[in-house]
């Protein structure tokens, strides 16, 4: 299935690295696709809690717009989540969590 995935989703070995990852760390991920980001994560699950966190898989080496990122961290605000952007470097991650600031 993995070998599937790589065929027909661009990004798919991104996206399965930060899901294996967040998985391995006890979180409930799912779909983001409804809030703008790649990921919903949980701490215990749909229907048991609200997700605090939509994340975002990026590569590193790809450029991107800030604006998006904007978008996604105003969506995720508005429905008190946070924004986690996870930064694909081979198999390396790096997560960085946005919070909407107001001055």
């Amino acid at each position: 299935m993995y070998e599937r995935g790589l065929k027909v989703i661009e990004e798919f070995k991104e996206l399965y690295l930060v899901y294996r990852d967040l998985r391995e760390r006890g979180f409930v991920v799912r779909r983001g696709l409804k809030f703008g980001c790649d990921y919903l994560v949980y701490r215990f699950g749909p229907g048991i809690d609200h997700a605090p966190f939509g994340v975002e898989v990026l590569r590193e080496e790809e450029s991107y717009d800030p604006i998006t990122i904007v978008r996604m961290g105003r969506l995720l605000h508005s429905v008190r989540k946070k924004l986690i952007l996870a930064i694909v470097n081979g198999e390396k991650i790096k997560y960085i969590l946005l919070t909407w600031w107001k001055p």
